[in-house]
C-alpha cells in the first residue's frame, strides 16, 4: 500500500510530466509504470485504444499479459475494457474465472493468466476510446483502495491523452512504445528473460536514474548501454 505521501510525490511528478513532455507516450508509459508500483494489487497495467467498440490494442503496457486479454476481447467483443471505456467509468473483474458477465471471455483470459481485474475509462471521443487497465494473476487482487489510487492515476492519463489526441500525437504515442518494445527485444535477448521481465528492468533503470522510461530505452536500443544493470 502506498504512503500519503508517496503517492502524491509521484503523482505531482506526473504532473509535471505532463507539462513538459512533448512526447505523449512517454507520459503514458510512465503512468502505467507508476500504477503498478503503487496501486495495490496492481501486477501489470495497460492504456488499451478501443475503435469502433471492437478492436482493442494496448500500445502502452507493463508486460504481455495486457496484450494477450485485449486480444481476446477484441474476438469475442466482449469484457471489462469494453464496458470501461464505453458504458461504465469504473469496472472491477473480483475472480475471472467466475465471472459471468462476459463468459468466453472471462474463461479465455483466465487461461492467458488473469485472475482479477480493474478498468478505468479515460475518455470517449467519436470512435477514439481509452481505458487504464490493472491485472492481477490472482482472484481477489483488488479493493477498495485499489479503486482510489488506480482513478487518480486514471486522471491523469485522461489529460495525457486527450492533449495528444487535440494536438494529433498520438502516432507519436504508439511510436514511444515501439520503441520500448525493442528495448525489451534486447534486454530479452541479452538476459534470457520474458517480456514481462525486461519491461521490469526498464522500469528500474527508469526510476533508478530519475529519467524518462522512453530516453532509457533510447539509449540501449541506440548504444547497447543500460542504465543501471537488472536486479539479480
Amino acid at each position: 500500500m502506498p504512503e500519503g505521501a508517496e503517492l502524491d510525490e509521484r503523482l505531482a511528478r506526473l504532473a509535471g510530466s505532463l507539462e513538459a513532455e512533448p512526447d505523449p507516450g512517454a507520459v503514458l508509459d510512465e503512468i502505467v509504470a507508476a500504477a503498478v508500483d503503487l496501486v495495490p494489487g496492481a501486477e501489470e497495467a495497460s492504456i488499451s485504444l478501443v475503435v469502433a467498440r471492437r478492436l482493442v490494442t494496448s500500445p502502452h503496457r507493463t508486460g504481455e499479459l495486457p496484450g494477450r486479454v485485449d486480444a481476446i476481447q477484441t474476438q469475442t467483443g466482449e469484457g471489462p475494457v469494453l464496458d470501461a471505456a464505453y458504458d461504465e467509468q469504473t469496472v472491477r473483474v473480483p475472480d475471472v474465472r467466475d465471472e459471468r458477465r462476459w463468459p468466453e471471455f472471462a474463461r479465455r483470459a483466465y487461461d492467458a493468466g488473469a485472475g482479477s481485474m480493474l478498468s478505468f475509462q479515460l475518455y470517449v471521443q467519436g470512435d477514439s476510446v481509452a481505458a487504464l487497465n490493472l491485472y492481477n494473476r490472482r482472484a481477489g487482487g483488488f479493493g477498495e483502495e485499489s479503486e482510489e489510487v488506480g482513478l487518480a492515476f486514471a486522471r491523469h492519463a485522461a489529460q495525457a491523452l486527450v492533449g495528444a489526441h487535440e494536438r494529433g500525437d498520438l502516432p507519436l504515442a504508439v511510436a514511444s512504445r515501439d520503441l520500448i518494445g525493442q528495448a525489451e527485444g534486447v534486454l530479452m535477448e541479452r538476459f534470457r528473460i520474458d517480456g514481462d521481465g525486461a519491461f521490469r528492468v526498464l522500469a528500474q533503470a527508469s526510476r533508478s536514474t530519475d529519467r524518462r522510461l522512453r530516453d532509457v530505452a533510447q539509449e540501449l536500443v541506440s548504444t547497447g548501454r543500460l542504465a543501471v544493470p537488472p536486479e539479480a
